[in-house]
């Protein structure tokens, strides 16, 4: 390694004592408001148009506290945080998964080994820890005989099996993982917080004592301690904090013997200190001089990144030991830096990160954190590029880089990013079918839809509806495995949803796509753009994979919020494009009972809406004038509505619960398990009342003339429901409906007029949890979630279900995707992301093991 011949041996001395936080500590050049980076200043140093592409959000983690340092192994992030916490995030689903403790005090930085799955963290408490990051539990808990303040830096050599750590008080130590389970104890009064300090302990003007150290035999400690023993540290490592330390090992250009690795510290002196391990001791060989302090460094190739205070990087040339740049692309101190593919990106306390070129040659930047960027690590997963930015706004940012280094898109086919990327296209059509304002975006997402599934594979087209109105995208994914089932499944789903404008309570974008502590965030996302193209991508899957063994048919209406306009006749004329074979109906658009069980819907009340209107001959009256002459519509239309009704809330319309069916001991079964398992807390009793029984509505009374108080309105209109229950018949309950509020207002003997209008209406549901749908969705939810399904039915309707079992002659079956904390139609609408994966994945094993039905 050329210069680093040349030895330089450090002798041995008391190190000082000292501690403190990361924010009193770290030299940051910053006022108490984040300054806005410049880029006029470095615009002319810029590449290709290429290199200036930005990265894609793929997901943000909010946390009550800074985010001071990461790490990544191979299934987890690992985040440490300025309350002594590590949180654990899984990078598939972007669920947190866990949170270790065990510091008392911030934890300052982090380091992994997959190949002997170790996570090392280090923090304030003067503490280094040692976990497993498969099993997420503590191994060995490592402190100083020395008070070496807050532990900055953390680096493990897999090639000398031991781990250094720099820290306050200027010096570095080690720990061969070889031999340390020659040193383990279980005595805790060598422990930092246990040790008299100078510092700590000592009394200050008037005999106070200054206030204690966080208490770490309060905390959890492992039954492996390890007190490191005096020749393990090199006490005046630099002439300032130890703020970063990394690996080198030279190329082997000769091939015959294995290069040395070198541990490279950089420091608030402004000091590189390149060491080696020679004889058990840590030897300097040599010091690289730089004009700033050294907040972090990273090796690329033969070359090391360092990053200054004031936001420069100087780059040095390792094998030669000399300094060839200096370029300056932060106006803050650059806090964190991470090397991938060619590129290196560094962030600063202004938020920003930045990308160059191996040779400083400035690319892009763009706005990360509201404040300082901590922490910033690069690394591969799925064929996918990665960053990770964590700041002091409380959050962890995850990116997709990928396309930075190419400047196109990227194949993976149909990996669950692929998935993220076509829902976030989806989520930003403002699909709101109850306005002929948005007639054009439900239109674009329409042929969004159909290009998509052609795209896939599918054959696809649009189904014009009557008064053109929104489209029905119909498309077929053919079966295409070895061996096929010959069954045909018909997949149900809508892409219209429900304004989300006028609202100021919407934490996100309602129109874009945000994930969010393992949530995706936007309007539709739940109900039903989420669900519904979690099936499209099962069945893609399988068509491009060549597993396909059913016919699966997707038809997807635009007009589902509004009451499923001009569906059923489309439907019906275009029966033989659909299909004459359908097997089995399929659909998911409802929710959980709770936020932990997953479940299976089998049953939907229908409905019938009416408006009511009672109306005057005579024009609006003043009611000091013409009060008491006439009768009032308002009167009559108040003693009408009383009607439906007696004292208890039964509905008076005549054998209204005829067809009602008594309850079943397999149904009742069905009602005590949601009692043992669910956490909603709710009886079997008001459970059948919001499920299995109808109900009446009186939604809103409307009156004409102004809001004046001393007017008699000449026209007063009831919007009014009754949700309905298998086997009330819609066009019957209708009809008894309209004669029996036309007999009762007969009976009022009054000169106004009443007029009844049925504006929607629509069938009950009753599906069969014992048929082989429910079975193989059972077997599937089973597999994905590990418990069995509940089985629950709903208050709400569905118009097209019941329409498609009878116009298919085919029975449906109900996925519940969301949890019930999704806020469906409500502000902040949301789908867990692990749901929207594991749905795809039982959409696969129900497509392809749905058998054809016995006709």
């Amino acid at each position: 390694m050329g210069g680093l011949l040349q030895q330089e041996h450090i002798s041995g001395s008391q190190p000082v004592h000292g501690t403190g936080s990361l924010s009193a500590a770290w030299p940051v050049s910053r006022s108490g408001t984040p300054s806005l980076e410049d880029d006029s200043a470095y615009q002319s140093d810029a590449k290709s148009a290429s290199s200036n592409l930005k990265p894609s959000l793929i997901h943000k983690w909010q946390h009550s506290k800074s985010i001071l340092s990461l790490a990544a192994s191979e299934h987890y992030l690992f985040a440490g945080t300025d309350c002594n916490e590590i949180l654990v995030f899984d990078t598939d689903s972007y669920e947190q998964k866990a949170v270790l403790t065990g510091h008392g005090g911030s934890v300052l930085c982090l380091d992994v080994c997959n190949a002997r799955s170790l996570l090392f963290s280090g923090a304030t408490d003067s503490i280094l820890k040692i976990w497993d990051t498969e099993t997420l539990q503590e191994l060995y808990t490592i402190y100083s005989v020395f008070d070496i303040g807050d532990i900055f830096a953390v680096l493990y050599s897999p090639a000398l099996e031991t781990v250094f750590f720099g820290s306050q008080n200027a010096s570095i130590q080690w720990c061969n993982l070889t031999t340390i389970d020659r040193h383990t104890s279980q005595d805790k009064s060598g422990l930092p917080s246990n040790r008299f300090s100078k510092f700590f302990n000592s009394s200050g003007p008037g005999g106070v004592k200054n206030i204690a150290r966080t208490d770490l035999t309060a905390l959890s400690v492992p039954q492996k301690l390890i007190e490191l023993p005096y020749h393990n540290v090199v006490p005046y490592a630099h002439n300032g904090y130890v703020y970063t330390l990394v690996r080198y090992r030279p190329p082997n250009l000769t091939g015959t013997a294995v290069s040395e690795e070198y541990i490279l510290s950089g420091g608030g002196d402004g000091n590189v200190n390149v060491w080696a391990m020679r004889s058990g001791n840590l030897v300097r060989i040599k010091s690289l001089i730089n004009n700033d302090s050294i907040l972090c460094m990273t090796v690329f190739d033969t070359f090391l990144y360092c990053g200054l205070t004031g936001g420069a990087i100087n780059i040095w040339d390792l094998d030669a030991l000399q300094l060839i740049k200096s370029a300056k692309g932060h106006v803050e101190d650059v806090l964190s830096i991470a090397v991938h593919n060619n590129c290196i990106f560094s962030g600063s306390a202004s938020g920003y990160v930045r990308k160059w070129s191996r040779d400083l040659a400035l690319g892009s930047r763009w706005h990360c954190h509201d404040g300082l960027i901590l922490s910033t690590i690069a690394f591969t997963r799925d064929k996918r590029s990665l960053l990770v930015t964590g700041g002091n706004d409380n959050s962890v940012v995850l990116w997709d880089i990928t396309d930075t280094f190419h400047g196109k898109s990227h194949n993976l086919s149909f990996a669950n990013d692929q998935l993220l990327h076509s829902l976030a296209s989806f989520v930003s059509f403002k699909t709101v079918s109850g306005s002929p304002d948005y007639r054009a975006d439900c239109r674009r997402c329409a042929t969004f839809l159909k290009s998509l599934l052609k795209k896939f594979g599918a054959s696809s087209q649009l189904l014009v509806t009557e008064d053109n109105r929104n489209p029905i995208v119909y498309g077929k994914f053919a079966a295409n495995a070895a061996e096929k089932t010959d069954s045909t499944v018909l997949f149900y789903g809508h892409y219209d949803v429900i304004e989300a404008e006028g609202s100021d309570k919407w934490e996100t974008e309602p129109y874009e796509l945000s994930g969010l502590n393992g949530y995706l965030y936007g309007r539709g996302i739940s109900d039903n753009k989420g669900p519904t193209m979690a099936a499209i991508f099962a069945a893609a899957e399988l068509f491009q994979e060549r597993e396909l063994q059913t016919n699966v048919v997707f038809l997807i209406e635009g007009e589902e919020e509004c009451g499923s306009a001009g569906f059923k006749s489309v439907v019906s004329a275009q029966h033989d494009l659909i299909g004459t074979d359908i097997d089995w109906i399929l659909l998911s658009n409802s929710y959980w009972l709770d936020d932990n069980v997953p479940c299976l819907n089998y049953g939907l009340r229908g409905v019938v809406h009416l408006q009511v209107q009672v109306r005057s001959d005579r024009p609006d009256l003043h009611s000091g004038v013409d009060g008491g002459i006439d009768r009032e519509p308002l009167m009559d239309l108040t003693k009408l509505i009383a009607k439906l009704s007696d004292d208890s809330g039964k509905v008076q319309v005549p054998s209204f619960y005829d067809p009602v069916r008594p309850v079943t001991d397999a149904e009742l079964a069905l009602y005590e398990q949601i009692g043992k398992t669910s956490s909603i807390g709710l009886s079997k009793e008001l459970l059948m009342a919001k499920w299995r029984l109808p109900s009446l509505t009186v939604h809103a009374i409307n009156v004409s003339g102004s809001s004046n108080q001393t007017i008699i309105p000449h026209v007063a209109t009831a919007n009014i429901s009754l949700r309905l229950v298998p086997d009330q018949d819609t066009d019957d309950l209708a009809a008894s409906l309209e004669n029996f509020l036309q007999s009762q207002f007969a009976s009022f003997e009054s000169s106004n007029h009443v007029s009844i209008k049925i504006t929607k209406r629509a069938d009950a549901w009753l599906g069969d949890p014992e048929n082989a749908a429910f079975k193989t969705l059972a077997k599937a939810v089973r597999h994905e979630w590990g418990v069995d399904p509940l089985y629950i039915r709903e208050g709400g309707t569905i118009p097209a279900v019941r329409f498609l079992e009878k116009e298919f002659e085919a029975p449906a079956a109900q996925l519940p995707c969301g949890q019930a904390s999704d806020h469906a139609h409500l502000d902040n609408e949301r789908l867990r992301v692990l749901n929207l994966y594991r749905a795809k994945s039982i959409w696969r094993t129900t497509f392809n093991e749905l058998p054809r039905r016995k006709r």
